[in-house]
């Protein structure tokens, strides 16, 4: 963080309910170099492990941060907690498996499947 600059005390929680990442941060991190971190620092044990930044929602206030924006630009405020530190929950969603196009189911289904014996 740069001198001055200010810091915003955030932990993720993930899908099973364990916390990690816990640290301050520079409000003017952007989410996608806070997603990058969070991916980088994924517990090995889990189930499900995000493989890019594309595969990770960050969650804040019932809203999914957009990644171009930064702490700030996103309104991430501390509000009446007690200890000051904020926590965001991860979703982890990979990519859908590429459906099929038009043209190969048609390209299937013209296609002859008799046996002649």
């Amino acid at each position: 963080m740069g001198e001055g600059e200010e810091g915003i005390e955030l932990k993720f929680r993930i899908y099973d309910g364990t916390d990690m990442g816990h640290s301050t941060y520079a409000s003017s991190m952007t989410v996608a170099t806070l997603k990058q971190k969070l991916v980088a620092e994924w517990p090995q044990d889990k189930t499900t492990t995000p493989k890019a930044i594309n595969d990770v929602k960050l969650i804040h206030a019932g809203k999914i941060l957009e990644d171009n924006k930064t702490l700030a630009d996103s309104r991430i405020t501390i509000g009446d907690l007690p200890a000051g530190v904020i926590t965001m929950h991860v979703v982890v969603q990979p990519p859908a498996t590429k459906k099929k196009t038009d043209e190969e189911h048609t390209r299937k289904m013209n296609s002859c499947s008799c046996t002649i014996l």
